[in-house]
């Protein structure tokens, strides 16, 4: 039995199995291969985008550091969280096999590393990324949870993991204005909310919650209701819209929808299940009408949100940003594999940020972090 067997490690098994199918899967196709069952004619042929992607891998695996840690500029915690979650999200595994596996678990035991938490669980303390970072770093060890590349790495995801759940419910937990219960702001103390930081929080909750962890049901209602709150149009008492086409704000009370919060909005309620919500018909039509440009603001965290959510939501909706994610992004990667962003805010934060997102914007082909499966 292998060391990493699920019975050998409870928490965690829909990971395991989804990384087991992964491999199986391509050892069958290897063994096929080999015993002549293909002919050359059904091989699978690399298209631009799995090019592109295999050259973002590479990049990524080129500037880790010693230490550890994938990062070209600050946020080095969230940065290296960001980069396993995009290395993962095309089928990569921590491994002390292989050159890419060895560089993922350096990157998740360099996050894992004492100094990055502290006593209470808080990971966005040490790099400056506040409750952004702790929530990636958090959603990040939720999908690994269980696919560490040994024993001792996965109980130390776990471990880790538990208070840093804590942290997130007893951000949400503190008083805040009516409107504003439910979400999460800068820091674990805050009293107000927006849907920028709340969506990371969120889909690290539900993460864990699938991994079987302790996640109060409570903390995803609030959280839903105050995805209710940030929705444009007003609703009625029975949750339906006044406006049927109608998107998600920044923070509660303005009626403005942007391109990145309607996105960030439709993946945050598929996450928790609410396919059939009319807010997620209305900001998935929202967004079909109102599709991303190449100088929007916050352009790479936008499309991210907007490639995964689009694509869960299927029919016309999936085909138009199936299509239209590629030609946004892979005329500008760089010779050596990276994404540099356009604006300023987002290029200040560096080309690891960039290339991270965008490798999970182009990953929908390949689904294999769970976080993002209807």
């Amino acid at each position: 039995m292998s060391k990493n067997h699920p019975s050998s490690f409870p928490l965690g098994r829909r990971s395991y199995l989804l990384g087991a199918g992964a491999w199986l899967a391509a050892n069958l196709v290897g063994s096929q291969r080999s015993a002549g069952q293909e002919s050359a004619s059904t091989l699978y042929l690399k298209d631009d985008v799995d090019q592109a992607v295999e050259s973002g891998i590479d990049y990524l695996v080129s500037v880790a550091r010693r230490d550890g840690a994938i990062a070209d500029r600050g946020h080095e915690v969230s940065m290296s969280a960001l980069a396993v979650m995009a290395m993962a999200a095309i089928g990569t595994q921590p491994s002390e096999h292989d050159p890419r596996g060895q560089v993922m678990q350096k990157a998740i035991d360099f996050v894992l590393d004492p100094s990055n938490q502290t006593m209470e669980g808080y990971f966005g303390g040490r790099d400056g990324s506040r409750m952004y970072g702790h929530g990636i770093v958090t959603l990040m060890l939720t999908e690994m949870l269980g696919m560490g590349a040994t024993i001792d790495q996965n109980n130390r995801i776990h471990k880790s993991l538990v208070d840093a759940i804590q942290v997130i419910l007893a951000a949400q937990a503190v008083k805040k204005p009516e409107k504003l219960k439910g979400g999460w702001r800068y820091t674990p103390d805050s009293r107000d909310s927006d849907l920028s930081v709340s969506i990371w929080q969120l889909m690290a909750l539900r993460s864990a919650k699938n991994d079987g962890l302790d996640v109060p049901g409570e903390s995803i209602d609030d959280a839903l209701q105050y995805l209710r709150y940030s929705y444009a149009s007003p609703l009625d008492n029975t949750g339906v819209p006044r406006d049927k086409v109608s998107g998600f704000t920044y923070t509660p009370g303005t009626y403005h929808p942007t391109f990145t919060m309607t996105a960030a909005g439709l993946l945050a309620m598929q996450v928790c299940g609410q396919y059939d919500s009319p807010l997620v018909a209305g900001a998935s039509e929202w967004l079909l009408q109102h599709p991303p440009k190449a100088n929007e603001r916050f352009f790479h965290y936008g499309v991210y949100y907007y490639a995964q959510a689009m694509h869960q939501a299927g029919g016309k909706y999936a085909e138009k940003a199936d299509k239209l994610v590629p030609q946004l992004l892979l005329d500008s990667q760089q010779g050596n594999g990276a994404w540099i962003a356009r604006g300023g805010e987002e290029r200040n934060i560096g080309a690891v940020y960039a290339t991270a997102l965008t490798l999970l914007s182009l990953s929908v082909r390949y689904h294999y972090l769970p976080i993002y499966q209807r």
